[in-house]
């Protein structure tokens, strides 16, 4: 004769370690960073996130610089944007946080960098446990007087 405890007792046993490997999971950081082709994915993840800010900021900066935009003196020049990486890579902008007067000033910023973000090289995705997921980021963006 058979028990059917024994089968209960092994399905507990894995329910048990898939709640228990759940629990240990850091799912508000990725394993690997969003890649380009020219960032090395031997670096640390550290090494990765810097690569990734720099190409995206390069990339911002060579589209905002084939403008010439004049602020007054009292505008916050700090802005910051939020974009989503998913897990195919495409990028998509969220929100960007600016002074309003930059709205009046330069009303075709938010579609400028939009522009810049969405023409980024293509792009591997983030990483968790070998699965492409998507991830957000922020980015500061300052903008200076050309003097």
């Amino acid at each position: 004769m058979t028990s059917c405890r024994w089968l209960t007792s092994t399905d507990k046993k894995t329910q048990e370690l898939v709640q228990q490997e759940l629990l240990e999971i850091d799912f508000n950081e990725v394993d690997t960073y969003p890649l380009f082709e020219n960032c090395d994915e031997t670096q640390t993840k550290n090494g990765q996130r810097q690569c990734f800010e720099q190409e995206v900021l390069a990339n911002c900066a060579r589209i905002l610089n084939q403008y010439r935009f004049v602020l007054k003196a009292n505008t916050n020049k700090n802005v910051l944007v939020d974009f989503l990486v998913d897990q195919n890579g495409k990028v998509s902008v969220l929100r960007i946080q600016k002074d309003n007067s930059i709205d009046v000033l330069m009303p075709e910023f938010n579609q400028l960098i939009t522009q810049g973000l969405e023409e980024l090289p293509p792009l591997a995705p983030a990483l968790k446990r070998g699965i492409p997921v998507k991830t957000k980021f922020r980015i500061p963006i300052v903008l200076n007087n050309a003097e």
